[in-house]
């Protein structure tokens, strides 16, 4: 009894287990404030001034900022501190030839295997997410719907490998739907598009749910890839 009692001790005073999960805190809120623009692209940032923000201590941030740089989120220069990691068009273009790699397999995968009836009809809900222009609340709302879809469909893949890929490509997505904001443009909801996913998935047919999958991810490449070219005046 006494040496399990000595064993608790020990465990408790290593503050290792805190230290993580402090660094777990910090990778999260982080991460969603570099997504949602509160961090702008090419910001420069410092640990010292990010431990004050978030409350921490500096090695949490730094843990934080190793994971965000694996991310493509952050870019740590030595010598100079942490840069928040622009959105240039070669990266748009990476994202989407990636999201068509991934994503088009989860939805063939997701077609050939048994369907999970309950998860399957969740994301047929979530499918028919809208949104107001005149509120961010609804649109922040349409792209966790958007996010819980197309990860979604990947679970249904039940390829762990296939759910981890379309989380991070995920992440790259709700940047560039928050940068949008800031130019007033939010897209056209893709419930329709979502729906034959949807449906493809559900009468088990791999060849239309990977189409289907490709031609969505594609359209949206393409109104992306109009807000980036230069107006007539700018030429």
């Amino acid at each position: 009894m006494a040496t399990a009692v000595i064993r608790k001790r020990t465990r408790s005073a290593n503050p290792s287990g805190i230290r993580d999960k402090l660094s777990e805190k910090i990778y999260k809120v982080l991460k969603r404030d570099i997504i949602r623009g509160v961090h702008a692209p090419g910001q420069a940032v410092t640990e010292k001034d990010l431990a004050r923000r978030y409350k921490s201590s500096r090695t949490p941030v730094r843990e934080a900022a190793l994971r965000l740089q694996e991310e493509r989120l952050l870019r740590i220069v030595p010598n100079r501190g942490y840069f928040v990691s622009q959105i240039t068009l070669q990266e748009l273009n990476d994202v989407y030839e990636y999201r068509t790699a991934v994503e088009c397999a989860a939805a063939d995968l997701a077609a050939r295997k048994t369907v999970d009836s309950s998860l399957l009809q969740e994301l047929a809900d979530w499918a028919e997410t809208s949104y107001r222009t005149d509120s961010l609340e609804s649109y922040m709302d349409f792209i966790e719907g958007d996010t819980f879809f197309h990860v979604g469909i990947a679970r249904l893949s039940r390829n762990q490998m296939l759910v981890r890929a379309v989380t991070e490509a995920r992440s790259l997505m709700e940047r560039i739907m928050y940068a949008a904001i800031d130019i007033n443009y939010y897209g056209e909801l893709p419930i329709q598009e979502h729906r034959d996913i949807i449906k493809a998935i559900r009468e088990h047919d791999p060849e239309t749910a990977r189409t289907r999958m490709y031609d969505h991810i594609v359209r949206s490449k393409h109104k992306v890839l109009r807000l980036t070219a230069p107006s007539p005046s700018q030429r």
